[in-house]
């Protein structure tokens, strides 16, 4: 594939090797965690064992020292062709990882905020800790969280409940946006609690068409009470601002990438199929020559415009000093070729996968090919907000013509 990603920094090139060697026990687990609709706690194991799960903790504090988005993107690429459902866990937890490291080297050493990143750091280094997010909610966006968070003398008390809360059934903390109230009004602020918290309810209610190994179970908060300084506001509560148009962009660009994993393990899979040696009629047909074909030009398109975008990030990353001196606007056309790559490399990974179906015959059609598992996982892209495939293109269409949407 003359459109590969390869690395672009040594700390990538370890976390990539290191996510490499677990394709193959991945792929070898992933039909039976499917069938049962159960997370593979073996994946996160061997995550946290070989350095992946820690992959943006700073060497100092135990972990590979990885900044790079461009790598990190191609790190859940290639997770996900392996298992679809444990690389978008896992870019879930390096989110908020990444978010402690920035926090680690922007604040005053021996400062609250500087310890308390320091010490999440080295638990997720040490295998300790593993955290879940999520954002999503029934009957809202991601402006609009209605899960809320309360003062109160002791700390802070949460309610309500969040949906798709990705490798839950395994994580020791969770992170989510909820409503906050001060003095200033209305924020959607971030807070991260362990996962035994009293009136943390797992809901064990995730059964769905793909992603089944995922364990993106709901979760209700029922008087939650974490610490005060668990809370962190990042905007203002119902409208697009400048530092939540960076955090949902670089915590979402990874998550594409997972799709782009599938179609090149779909792309495999139909390329072995048909250039086995036992298979001489395949390679002298037409319809294969060109189907085949037409998958390479998808997967270049969609490689291209990922990496490009992963470069981009890096880009604004150094231009902005990590975001915290972006502009508005900067913040939407950041948002808005986020929107473009993602429509890219859903739409063809899809097509991707449905033309290794159509290659591999009825026998694509069996529950225990691989493809089969492929062909539901794929479709899980489009629904990850934001945005959804029906609102994005307005959504861009106004950020083209300068008029930046403020919900």
């Amino acid at each position: 594939m003359s459109y590969r990603i390869v690395p672009l920094t040594p700390a990538g090139e370890r976390v990539i090797t290191a996510a490499s060697d677990l394709i193959e026990p991945f792929q070898a687990r992933a039909d039976a965690a499917d069938r049962a609709n159960e997370i593979c706690a073996a994946n996160y194991a061997d995550m946290q064992r070989s350095g992946v799960a820690a992959a943006f903790v700073p060497e100092e504090l135990g972990g590979l020292g990885l900044r790079s988005m461009h790598d990190w993107i191609l790190t859940i690429a290639t997770l996900a062709k392996g298992d679809g459902s444990a690389a978008i866990a896992i870019s879930m937890h390096l989110s908020t990882t990444r978010g402690q490291a920035a926090l680690y080297r922007a604040s005053e050493a021996g400062s609250p905020p500087h310890l308390r990143a320091q010490r999440i750091l080295e638990a997720v280094a040490k295998g300790e800790m593993l955290i879940c997010s999520t954002t999503t909610e029934r009957g809202t966006d991601n402006l609009h969280p209605l899960s809320e968070a309360v003062w109160s003398e002791a700390g802070w008390i949460l309610n309500g409940a969040k949906h798709f809360v990705t490798m839950s059934p395994l994580a020791t903390h969770v992170a989510t946006n909820v409503r906050m109230r001060d003095a200033d009004g209305d924020h959607i602020a971030n807070v991260l609690l362990p996962m035994n918290t009293e009136g943390v309810q797992p809901q064990g209610d995730w059964d769905a068409l793909g992603m089944r190994a995922s364990g993106s179970q709901s979760i209700k908060f029922e008087n939650c009470l974490v610490p005060h300084d668990a809370l962190r506001k990042i905007g203002p509560w119902g409208k697009w601002s400048t530092p939540v148009l960076v955090n949902r962009t670089l915590a979402n660009a990874p998550l594409v990438a997972a799709f782009l994993g599938i179609a090149e393990a779909a792309f495999q899979y139909a390329l072995d199929a048909q250039s086995a040696p036992s298979n001489d009629r395949a390679k002298a047909r037409p319809g294969v020559h060109h189907a085949l074909a037409e998958m390479e030009i998808s997967l270049s398109t969609a490689q291209s415009i990922m990496a490009r975008h992963g470069a981009q990030l890096d880009d604004f990353m150094a231009a902005t000093n990590g975001g915290a001196t972006a502009t508005y606007e900067q913040g939407h056309e950041l948002m808005k070729d986020y929107q473009s790559a993602k429509w890219v490399v859903n739409r063809h990974a899809i097509d991707i996968v449905s033309q290794a179906m159509d290659l591999s015959g009825g026998g694509g059609f069996l529950a225990r090919n691989p493809l089969s598992r492929l062909y539901r996982d794929v479709r899980a892209g489009p629904f990850m907000q934001p945005y959804s495939p029906i609102d994005a293109r307005e959504y861009m269409g106004k950020v083209i013509l300068g008029a930046y949407p403020e919900t």
